[in-house]
């Protein structure tokens, strides 16, 4: 196919979020804040800085918490205007200004194959990102733009990846590949999920995808794996037998928020980025570890 501009990504966000009970029996996961945003803005506004301007939000039961939280709020934009809080006008604004925003409803969490499989109709037939929103990448260009570029070179789908300790290997899935420039690699195999002495490499697949329109037959036609899911990287190994695949170290920092260690990191990351609080909070660190 000849190559085209990623205009859209899917953010599949149907997921019960157990690792994050009780705190996530009313609210979704994907909202839970790091510092002031929830943890789906920071996915959102990276694909929006990467050029994609059309996001498919993949929902589920319980989750209208993100629909308001991207939805105009004229009752709050009104206030703000009033009081003069011109400066947090703009930033609820900006979450609603810069792209256009659909959703469709994921009736069981069937896997992450099957979250893409719902999201068809509204992706037709062009090239799509999916962003996992628990991975929160901080990088420069953003993570999806790095991507991007290595889509447009080689014309075809591209999925992060990221050199993760073998002992943790089998939480992903993995690629076998030959690097064929730095940090670029012709994808040879994928495993989902594979055992430590399996694993082919210790290149995990993590929340980032640019994928291809050829690849829902595949995903209609693997069918549901032995967990009764449909998995994306079981459609990506079948349709590598058709394409190239490649896949992309991304130059960035990556925060799993999908954990409450990682989301703990996070939080800390971020908060430091922040000139207003770093000096005082990084005062308050240092003061833990001196007490």
């Amino acid at each position: 196919m000849a190559t085209s501009a990623v205009r859209k990504a899917v953010f599949p966000a149907a997921g019960l979020g157990t690792r994050f009970l009780p705190a996530t029996k009313a609210q979704p996961k994907e909202m839970l804040p790091l510092v002031d945003k929830p943890i789906i803005q920071y996915g959102v506004e990276e694909a929006v800085a990467s050029g994609i301007d059309d996001i498919v939000i993949v929902t589920g039961r319980g989750k209208y918490a993100i629909e308001d939280h991207f939805d105009v709020s004229v009752e709050l934009e009104t206030f703000l205007e009033a009081k003069g809080k011109t400066e947090q006008l703009e930033e609820i604004r900006k979450i609603t200004e810069l792209f256009t925003l659909a959703y469709v409803r994921q009736g069981e969490p069937l896997g992450l194959g099957h979250a893409v499989l719902v999201a068809q109709p509204l992706v037709g037939n062009q090239p799509f990102a999916v962003v996992l929103a628990d991975d929160v990448i901080d990088a420069t260009p953003p993570a999806l733009k790095q991507m991007t570029a290595v889509f447009e070179r080689h014309d075809g789908p591209v999925l992060c990846v990221e050199r993760v300790p073998m002992d943790d290997i089998s939480s992903y899935g993995v690629i076998a590949g030959e690097e064929i420039e730095p940090g670029v690699f012709r994808v040879t195999d994928l495993v989902e999920k594979p055992k430590r002495e399996d694993a082919p490499s210790d290149l995990a697949i993590i929340g980032r995808y640019i994928l291809t329109p050829d690849l829902f037959p595949e995903l209609e036609t693997i069918g549901n794996d032995r967990t009764g899911e449909i998995q994306l990287t079981n459609g990506l190994r079948a349709l590598l037998r058709k394409r190239p695949i490649y896949a992309c170290q991304v130059d960035g920092v990556r925060h799993d928020t999908g954990n409450k260690l990682g989301y703990l990191k996070a939080m800390v990351y971020f908060a430091l980025k922040r000139p207003e609080i770093e000096g005082p909070f990084r005062e308050y660190l240092t003061s833990l570890r001196l007490g």
